[in-house]
């Protein structure tokens, strides 16, 4: 499974947002679709099509702000109100 080396930004609700892909590291798995030794010509392909974890997650922002996802569910008409 092929991994990748990412920069991204670091919000206050603890998730990691990817806003560059530095670099790949190649597993070299004949059975992995990212792979450089994946064969373009295989027909029926059962092989393992997703990357795996960051290799490397470096942070070039910081802030207190919840993601998206975060902000509607716990801030915005996502979140339940208190009656």
């Amino acid at each position: 499974m092929c991994n990748l080396e990412t920069e991204g930004t670091k919000y206050g609700c603890g998730h990691y947002q990817v806003t560059r892909k530095v670099r790949k590291i190649d597993c070299n798995s004949p059975y992995c679709t990212h792979s450089i030794r994946h064969s373009p010509n295989c027909l029926d392909c059962h092989c393992e099509r997703y990357l795996g974890p960051d290799l490397k997650e470096t942070i070039t922002f910081t802030t207190t702000n919840y993601c998206a996802s975060c902000q509607y569910w716990f801030k915005g008409p996502g979140a339940q109100h208190i009656r």
